[in-house]
């Protein structure tokens, strides 16, 4: 595993890299809210080993600068990820995505199709129908998210973070996700929510040119994720050329932490044939 970083219109991020060094096309992790690089830091590892692999922290996240004045919008984390992208040489990018992964990375590939070779969608896809959660509508409301944010103890973070997630989560891994949730990353928070338009009316905008392009893709879900219905699972057949579908009966929002070795072998088995036939041809 490598460490670097990279600066994108003055804004820094962290990176972890596994894999050959340089490779034109690599997996690239992009992680969601409230997350950062090191969600990834396993299956980064288990990709690496059949080429290369890339996770960066996202604007206002983990250990990324958090400029006040930062755009935190869809468009512009879709931006920051194409300047990510080339600064490390990478050409040809397959996608893993997560919680609001999903929107910049889709984004993205609508933005660059050529350069998109694949996705795996991790409790995120597009949603049609879909209703903000119950922690996303007080974010989007102003006065009431600020007041939300202002005070969230640890002891709470743990209880809210284990309560939504039944088969339970590392404690290290909810610490960490509380140390990087600092004021300026709640700041970037509900920023982002609220410049975030209605799930259901973007994916009825974006779903078409999305499906148009028949991307192909692995689903995983956690059937217990309260964010995030595991019925929109089955529906992302509508909009990606879906190869495999894998439903983890007892996950939550985070199945890759929850209960990490079948996600990395479904994640494995879509990505081998894939990224070893391009380092073959390469």
């Amino acid at each position: 595993m490598r460490a670097g970083r990279v600066e994108v219109d003055s804004i820094g991020s962290p990176v972890i890299e596994a894999g050959p060094e340089g490779e034109r096309e690599a997996v690239v992790f992009v992680h969601g809210n409230p997350g950062s690089r090191t969600d990834w830091t396993a299956l980064v590892s288990a990709v690496g080993a059949l080429g290369r692999a890339v996770a960066l922290d996202m604007p206002g996240f983990g250990q990324a600068d958090k400029p006040r004045r930062l755009p935190y919008e869809v468009p512009a984390y879709a931006s920051f990820l194409h300047g990510a992208m080339a600064q490390l040489g990478i050409e040809r990018a397959h996608l893993v995505l997560h919680d609001f992964g999903g929107p910049f990375g889709l984004t993205w590939g609508l933005e660059h199709p050529d350069s998109w070779a694949s996705v795996v969608l991790i409790n995120v896809g597009v949603l049609p129908g879909y209703r903000w959660h119950t922690m996303a509508r007080r974010w989007r409301t102003p006065v009431l998210g600020e007041l939300v944010n202002a005070w969230i103890p640890r002891s709470a973070w743990r209880r809210a973070m284990q309560r939504s997630n039944p088969k339970g989560l590392p404690p290290e891994f909810v610490d960490k996700m509380y140390n990087d949730f600092d004021r300026s990353t709640r700041r970037a928070v509900l920023a982002l929510y609220r410049a975030t338009g209605d799930p259901a009316r973007l994916a009825s905008e974006l779903g078409p040119s999305i499906a148009a392009l028949a991307k192909p893709a692995l689903v995983v879900w956690g059937a217990k994720d309260p964010y995030a219905s595991v019925q929109y699972a089955e529906r992302q057949r509508e909009f990606f050329d879906v190869e495999e579908l894998v439903i983890m009966p007892d996950s939550g929002h985070w199945p890759f932490i929850d209960d990490p070795e079948p996600v990395e072998q479904a994640v494995v088995s879509f990505l081998r044939p894939r990224v070893q036939r391009q380092a073959a041809s390469g």
